[in-house]
């Protein structure tokens, strides 16, 4: 009997053993589960973000157009008469003026004629004066019968003639003084000759091709360029409210050279292209502007005034339409739907959306969520005031 009772107390330890052991195991594994739960599912990191603030200002709105660079006036100096080219005056990329020379022809057979015509008329006048005095004296014979009429109208007819070679020989004079004054070439206008194509010694004929030298006027220039067809309203609207201001900058699109005022636009529009021409006169003293180069001609259309804009790379397309990315005070980011009007890589300006001095996202939108917690990166430099269509 003393035997059984020992043998069931044995039994009963084993048992609260047993029972104590399954407890602990259970709750150690509650409790790696748990902590295996937290290692698993972390709190979300914060986004790393730039952003710029949205700010009221007056923006002007550009439209801008690739274009080359025309002189006011290029002319090809040629010679009117033939014969030897016997002396260049200019020096090649010489500025000169209106009437100066620029080279001269042989002239000694030009004066020759010249001497010609001139002692052609003396001789007329000479061989008039005695007709004339013939007429008088045959009409006081006339009068007193010892002169037939028809030998007067005879020598009347010779004085008219006489007079009539005289107006020839004017006429002829006046043609060698002309051909002997294009013997000295001389400029046209104002303006800068280039490279010389003619050297002296050789013969030049008025019908040649080439010319001896190019002329261009400089001061003022001109730009041509193009623009899309469909801003050609928005143009011609701007013209009729006034002067429209053109700057011309380099082909980099980086350094202003000039700045001017739109001329015109031409009267169609190039259907291959979609596009229109226009040209824009730049007075160009300092010829900053060099016949042949290419430029940007930006074209000032509108000053948008007290208008919300923000950095264009803040500006995103989704579904709905384009929004954007707002920090909260709260450091979370938050969609807001826009709507926008002109913009370029620059700026763009908020019509609807966005109010003054929001924190716009411009840079690492592609791991944002709806209120996700964002960290916010040194500010970036405010977007230029500049706005093209």
């Amino acid at each position: 009997m003393t035997l059984n009772w020992r043998s069931a107390g044995k039994f009963a330890a084993l048992t609260l053993g047993l029972v104590a052991a399954t407890g602990a195991a259970a709750i150690w594994y509650r409790g790696g589960a748990e902590a295996g739960r937290t290692v698993a599912a972390p709190a979300r990191a914060p986004v790393p973000v730039s952003v710029a603030l949205a700010s009221r200002r007056d923006v002007p709105i550009y439209l801008t157009g690739l274009g080359t660079v025309q002189a006011m006036l290029t002319v090809g100096i040629h010679s009117q008469v033939d014969g030897k080219l016997q002396e260049v005056l200019f020096t090649e990329g010489q500025h000169v003026k209106k009437g100066d020379a620029l080279a001269k022809i042989d002239p000694r057979l030009f004066q020759a004629a010249l001497d010609q015509a001139k002692a052609k008329r003396a001789q007329d006048q000479a061989m008039l004066v005695a007709a004339q005095k013939d007429l008088v004296r045959f009409k006081s014979l006339a009068a007193k019968n010892f002169e037939t009429e028809q030998n007067v109208d005879t020598q009347e007819a010779k004085v008219n003639q006489l007079i009539a070679s005289i107006a020839a020989d004017e006429a002829a004079i006046q043609s060698a003084q002309t051909e002997l004054d294009y013997t000295t070439i001389t400029a046209p206008n104002d303006g800068r000759v280039g490279v010389r194509l003619v050297d002296p010694g050789n013969l030049v004929r008025a019908s040649d091709a080439g010319a001896i030298v190019s002329l261009v006027l400089t001061r003022p220039a001109a730009v041509m360029f193009t623009l899309p067809a469909r801003v050609l309203d928005d143009v011609r609207r701007a013209m009729a409210a006034g002067a429209i201001e053109v700057t011309a900058f380099d082909q980099d699109n980086q350094k202003a050279l000039a700045t001017g005022k739109l001329l015109l636009v031409d009267n169609t529009i190039d259907q291959a292209t979609a596009t229109i021409r226009l040209k824009a006169m730049f007075p160009n003293e300092d010829e900053r502007l060099w016949p042949g180069e290419f430029v940007n001609a930006r074209v000032l259309l509108e000053t948008r005034r007290d208008v919300i804009a923000v950095p264009s790379s803040a500006i995103q397309r989704g579904p709905q339409g384009p929004f954007l990315w707002v920090v909260t005070p709260e450091n979370t980011a938050v969609a807001h739907p826009i709507e926008i009007g002109p913009a370029t890589g620059n700026a763009t300006i908020i019509s609807s959306g966005v109010n003054e001095g929001d924190r716009v996202v411009t840079d690492g939108q592609y791991k944002l969520q709806v209120n996700a917690p964002v960290t916010v990166n040194a500010p970036q430099a405010r977007a230029r005031e500049t706005t093209t269509l």
